[in-house]
């Protein structure tokens, strides 16, 4: 099916009205093709909403996608996850293994293109020990690939060089989780939404980031006019308009307004003592225990007076939303990448956590902190699996004698045999490449050519003469194929099963609807074959199919707090996903953790109401944590920040989007927003052609003015591989999850000359 770009935009605005008056946007058919012969349950492939779906096939192939009327979003999609179709059947589809000879890549066998691999993967190791290999995988990955692919790598080659793309959007979200509340994962789920009488949506553009949840939250307003929304963003985003409060601050600054709520907080006597006198403990900045006295004297450099000056919000709207924050009968706060993509993200998530714990808006219905996840699978996959370089599955840590020893003894290896040094996360493993250490490495399912910071810096890495690089790839024109020596040919979304994990713990499984075409193979039988090649002992890997991989991923989960092991397969066909914990067959699942009566691991006799089980004491931590400025503010020479993010139906880096010929039509490419007042000093209107130059690169972009933006900020989308925004971007990482600061950089603006 094609549309003009007037019916696309015609259907846009008339599924934005259609879900504001509670209407599910209808599935768009494939022209000709009729009615579906079935229809088949899966997960959407785009953001970590989760959205469940129904495949329609008829004859074999997909005609169709609709909402789940069954899962958490109740039937609706957005456009993206609707016009699905057309990426399964894009042109660009690779069909069988590549192999890279004389410069480019030419069509191989399977057994030609894995012996390849695997015997460059063996030079490497014999050669320079397995430190030189590694595995960087995906928040778009199943959990049955990041599961296996982690266990092949530190359990069969003793290499922790396992890394992937979340580390580059929720590892701050996972310290945020970890550094309070002992475990990773929101404590609360997607229902609270229904039940908040105030929202705190902060670092999150939710209406175009994650459309089906913002309906939900414009929903709830609807329905109960007096719910409260305060959106804190430097932008003036579609999201903003919804807010009863839109605070726009000085981008970097917004710890300072965390601690000022805090601030206010407890000055005019709106915190809960019974709640954060019972259940949490104060630290400072160094994990030293300290009390709520210290608290309120490290409070005092936030007072709001103090905070304006460095926020440029006004200390009268701090604090108003202080106010509203702790007086809500049931607040939510809810936030994404403009708090993780920073140097100090697990700080921004830690002061979020500090806020509910004060006013004990937490473990209630609509009560809870909830960060928003940007992959379809980075909570299931690499987050739950352990497929991060310092992480074992569930939670356990590679540098824990104890853990190490637990999964040992899962895997039938010996006791002390995995190595007990934390791999490289993902900004040192594509420096440790670029510094030639790196020899060989296996890619799945993301595209680093362009989703990494400073990316100029690593496209040379990956095009060093004398490294190997595997690539899993389904589309030829990622722009990291160009860097591939070999190219496997994975099968995609519906053309295989497995499970994702979605932002509220909830594990759904992506039923096979069809066959894959061409010599395409799913993920884990190519990764199983792989290992065995490379020596792997067989025992390692006995799976047929990525269903004997859930179980064992099941049993691996059951003796933690990650226990989901009432999550069968079998009940995954029948119902549309389910929550963990999740212990037995007939548990229905988990809304709120922590809490007795609510949470299957809190014992029913506990003698206190909430239970921070993943922590010694079984106490939440509120932080001391200091406002800290970004890594490269603006300066006289380059006098703007930039930010980047995400546009409504462009997703990513565009290998999905940018094959629907009505989303392309729309976001045709990147572009460059500008504030009106910046834009008329400088003389550009819109259409102009622009040049940003920051320390690594300069580049043009057609200007957008208007009001989005701050004085002083600049924004560029990142999808578009021909506009290469990360060439911008800075590699600077928090010192704790090792997360890139994305979100702001110095910037030079100028008009440019048309091209």
């Amino acid at each position: 099916m094609e549309i003009t770009r007037r019916e696309f935009l015609k259907m846009s605005a008339a599924g934005a009205a259609l879900m504001a008056i509670g209407c599910p946007v209808a599935a768009w058919a494939a022209k000709g093709e009729g009615e579906p012969d079935r229809w088949v349950k899966g997960v959407c492939r785009y953001c970590g909403t989760g959205c469940g779906v129904m495949v329609g096939v008829k004859g074999g192939k997909v005609v169709t996608v609709k909402g789940d009327p069954k899962n958490h979003n109740a039937g609706f999609l957005c456009l993206k996850g609707a016009l699905m179709t057309s990426v399964i059947y894009a042109k660009e589809r690779i069909t069988q293994p590549l192999i890279r000879k004389n410069g480019k890549l030419t069509p191989a066998s399977w057994d030609e293109a894995l012996n390849l691999v695997a015997s460059k993967f063996k030079e490497a190791i014999a050669q320079h020990g397995p430190k030189s290999v590694a595995y960087y995988g995906s928040g778009q990955a199943l959990t049955e690939e990041t599961y296996l692919a982690s266990k092949i790598f530190k359990a069969g080659l003793k290499c922790n060089n396992v890394d992937g793309n979340p580390r580059l959007c929720m590892a701050s979200a996972v310290g945020g989780y970890v550094t309070t509340f002992g475990k990773d994962e929101p404590m609360g789920s997607y229902d609270d939404i229904d039940n908040a009488s105030c929202f705190f949506i902060i670092g999150s553009n939710t209406s175009e980031c994650h459309p089906i949840l913002f309906r939900r939250i414009a929903a709830r307003k609807e329905a109960n006019p007096a719910t409260k929304i305060i959106v804190v963003d430097p932008r003036v985003t579609n999201t903003t308009r919804i807010a009863d409060i839109h605070i726009s601050f000085i981008p970097g600054t917004d710890l300072a307004l965390l601690n000022s709520m805090a601030y206010v907080i407890i000055k005019e006597e709106m915190d809960n003592p019974r709640f954060h006198g019972a259940y949490c403990a104060f630290m400072d900045k160094e994990g030293k225990p300290q009390t709520f006295e210290d608290y309120k004297k490290f409070l005092e450099d936030y007072a709001p007076e103090k905070a304006e000056k460095i926020t440029g919000i006004p200390a009268k709207t701090i604090k108003e939303v202080a106010k509203i924050f702790a007086q809500s009968s049931a607040t939510m706060s809810m936030w994404c990448m403009g708090i993780n993509q920073r140097i100090q993200g697990v700080w921004a998530n830690n002061l979020i956590h500090n806020l509910h714990l004060l006013t004990g808006q937490i473990g209630r219905p609509g009560a809870t902190t909830f960060s928003l996840t940007g992959q379809p699978n980075a909570c299931g996959g690499v987050r739950d699996a352990g497929g991060l370089s310092h992480m074992l599955p569930a939670g356990r840590l590679i540098a824990n004698k104890e853990h190490r020893n637990q999964m040992e003894k899962l895997w039938g290896l010996p006791e002390d045999s995995l190595n007990p040094e934390p791999g490289l996360p993902t900004i040192a493993l594509f420096e440790a490449l670029k510094e030639g250490k790196i020899k060989a490495m296996l890619i799945l399912c993301t595209n680093p050519a362009q989703s990494l910071p400073d990316v100029n810096r690593y496209r040379e890495a990956m095009a060093r003469k004398d490294k190997f690089i595997c690539l899993i790839e389904v589309f030829q024109d990622a722009e990291t194929v160009q860097f591939a020596d070999v190219v496997l040919a994975p099968a995609f979304w519906c053309e295989r099963d497995g499970v994702y994990g979605c932002s509220e713990r909830r594990y759904a499984l992506i039923e096979k609807a069809i066959e894959p075409p061409g010599q395409c193979r799913p993920s884990v039988n190519i990764l199983v074959d792989l290992a065995k090649r490379m020596g792997v002992d067989p025992k390692l890997v006995p799976y047929n199919n990525a269903a004997d991989i859930w179980d064992e991923w099941r049993a691996v989960a059951k003796p933690t707090v990650y226990n989901f092991w009432g999550i069968t397969r079998e009940r995954l066909r029948k119902e549309s996903g389910l929550k963990w914990p999740c212990p037995s067959e007939d548990h229905p699942g988990t809304n709120i953790r922590y809490v007795r009566g609510e949470d299957p691991l809190v014992p029913p006799d506990h003698p206190t109401k909430y239970f921070f089980y993943g922590r010694p004491d079984g106490k939440a931590v509120i932080w001391f944590r200091p406002y800290v400025g970004c890594a490269e503010g603006p300066d006289s020479e380059y006098s703007f920040v930039l930010t980047t993010g995400r546009v409504l139906d462009q997703w990513h880096t565009s290998t999905m989007t940018g094959k629907v010929p009505e989303i392309q039509r729309s976001y045709p490419k990147a572009f460059v927003e500008i504030n009106d007042k910046d834009a008329k000093k400088l003389g550009i209107q819109t259409g102009d052609h622009v040049q940003l130059e920051t320390r690594r690169d300069k580049m043009v972009f057609e200007a957008r003015v208007g009001e989005v933006c701050r004085p002083g900020l600049v924004f560029v989308p990142w999808f578009d591989p021909k506009l290469l925004i990360n060439k911008l971007t800075i590699n600077a990482v928090d010192p704790i999850s090792k997360q890139p600061e994305f979100k702001i950089c110095a910037v030079k603006v100028s008009k440019a000359a048309k091209a």
